[in-house]
């Protein structure tokens, strides 16, 4: 490990690509109102691009340090501390000792992993890269937690599994979600749901013939966007008659 792959070293780095132009982009992008989904959060204004080659440079970095850029109450370094999460998870020669503490770590650290890209840019290979061939009854257990961004890592992991062609779990999470409240829920669930369709086309249609009359809007119009246009219409409509 390079002497200087610490969390203050990358802080201080990040900090020098702050811009108050997009610092207020974040401000309005990212819902940040009272009782919104990401009150609370700061941004300082770097770009995520910035945020994701900076990450790059700092891959060495141990769990430790990057515990601690999971701590930093400024959304940037968080999302630098879950790039190199993923940077070391998607890489062929990190050993499964590594493995096992980057999973640990975001399992730990589930309320800093509190904003839709956050989840998004750890779940996929961190979560679901290490579960893939592990009992994967976390998720599941995920699936009914109280805390949104549990549920959408839930969800969010299982692209890695799908990618492998293996769409079982992406099914079963996603109709524990069908009674979910909340928008953010319904646009993964429907997402992955449409990705998963995508392997296995009968395995979504059926689950559509189970389920759409009774679906959330938003988790259906994304679970349908690759079907024809008269299959769209059809389970449209049977959202619309349900």
């Amino acid at each position: 490990m390079a002497e200087d792959a610490n969390a203050e070293r990358f802080v201080e780095r990040l900090y020098a690509h702050r811009s108050p132009e997009q610092r207020d982009k974040y401000r309005r992008y990212f819902k940040l109102g009272e009782g919104e989904y990401g009150e609370g959060d700061e941004f300082i204004g770097v770009r995520m691009g910035q945020v994701f080659a900076l990450a790059k440079e700092f891959i060495e970095m141990p769990p430790g340090e990057i515990g601690k850029l999971l701590e930093s109450p400024i959304h940037e370094v968080r999302a630098g501390g879950l790039s190199i999460m993923d940077k070391q998870a998607r890489r062929k020669r990190t050993p499964e000792g590594r493995r096992k503490e980057l999973f640990d770590l975001y399992m730990r650290r589930t309320d800093r992993i509190n904003n839709w890209d956050l989840v998004d840019l750890g779940a996929p290979y961190v979560v679901g890269g290490y579960l893939f061939d592990k009992p994967r009854d976390v998720l599941h257990e995920l699936a009914r937690s109280e805390n949104m961004w549990e549920r959408r890592t839930a969800i969010v992991s299982t692209y890695f599994f799908i990618r492998q062609g293996d769409v079982d779990d992406t099914f079963r999470i996603a109709e524990v979600l069908l009674d979910d409240e909340e928008d953010l829920i319904h646009k993964a669930a429907g997402g992955w749901l449409r990705e998963a369709g995508k392997k296995d086309r009968r395995r979504l249609l059926a689950f559509l013939d189970e389920h759409a009359a009774a679906m959330p809007r938003t988790m259906l119009r994304y679970a349908v966007e690759h079907l024809d246009e008269g299959e769209r219409k059809h389970y449209l409509d049977m959202r619309k008659a349900g």
